[in-house]
């Protein structure tokens, strides 16, 4: 299988292209495709992970249709058919990797939420003790639980980077309402996907959420609990002190580590064993939270 890079559709006018994904406007709809591109350290990397748009796509969809009673999201439809007739010439492209959804007017802060240490989360607490801002208790170690989930919001900076902020940072962006409801739905979120992947052996270390609105309702939206936004371990792997193996991309980002790269444009290209053993991660975590096997 071939990594798709990037779609083009004549007579389709481009929303926006992501990192991931390419985004086209259907009046009012959108046509959301996860491409199989990857991105580290907020690069593109030269060469994608064949079938992980697909993984991206058909998770989003299976985590959407079993939370709707939790939060409204954007998706209309996955299903071809019902597709306006325009995308039919399409079809081969669009089959697995793409989703009609709702436009929402999109809330610039990603919503994280921690349940244990690692990543950003855990080089702040090394650094202050503290994790959002919040005091932690001062015997915590990498791969540690935490007391209670972490409600941990984050921005893009002008660099394209990721930043952690406080609480009181969204208040001032956004207002006390909806932070408070931003807060409460991303919380209930992760304690409803942590409930229910745990019987399957599987931890949610951190994940993000995207939100949006729709005629004042929020919306859940963009990419929803797969190995892109959410750091997933097996449960007999976690032991404090020691970052569990990894079946999500973190496993790229500590490849990229261990070469002589700066971290900007233009991001090197993957060795073939790192993109099949990333596949066969991505096919994996797939597996293990839907009981299926992917196309």
């Amino acid at each position: 299988m071939n990594a798709v890079l990037k779609t083009e559709f004549p007579g389709l006018k481009l929303h926006s292209r992501g990192k991931v994904r390419d985004i086209y406007d259907l009046d009012g709809r959108l046509l959301v495709v996860s491409t199989d591109r990857i991105s580290a350290f907020d690069c593109i990397l030269a060469n994608g992970i064949p079938g992980k748009g697909m993984v991206l796509n058909l998770l989003s969809e299976f985590w959407f249709q079993q939370t709707r009673h939790l939060v409204r999201n954007h998706l209309v439809t996955t299903d071809l058919d019902a597709f306006p007739e325009s995308l039919r010439p399409h079809r081969d492209i669009l089959r697995n990797r793409s989703m009609l959804v709702d436009k929402a007017d999109m809330i610039q802060v990603e919503c994280v939420v921690r349940g244990y240490l690692a990543g950003s989360g855990w080089k702040e607490y090394r650094e202050t003790g503290k994790l959002a801002g919040i005091e932690m208790p001062k015997d915590l170690q990498v791969a540690s639980r935490l007391p209670e989930p972490i409600f941990h919001p984050a921005v893009k900076v002008e660099n394209g980077h990721d930043e952690n902020i406080r609480y009181e940072d969204l208040v001032e962006r956004v207002g006390e309402k909806l932070a408070v409801h931003l807060r409460d739905v991303s919380v209930r979120l992760y304690q409803w996907a942590a409930k229910t992947i745990d019987s399957r052996g599987i931890i949610i270390a951190d994940t993000k959420f995207e939100f949006g609105l729709i005629n004042g309702d929020l919306v859940l939206a963009d990419e929803f609990l797969t190995p892109d936004s959410s750091r997933f371990w097996r449960r007999i792997d976690v032991r404090p002190g020691r970052a569990p193996e990894a079946l999500d991309k973190q496993f790229v980002r500590d490849y990229l580590e261990t070469v002589k790269w700066d971290k900007r444009p233009p991001a090197p290209a993957l060795p073939d064993q790192i993109v099949k053993e990333t596949t066969d991660r991505y096919r994996e975590i797939f597996r293990l939270l839907t009981d299926r096997e992917t196309p």
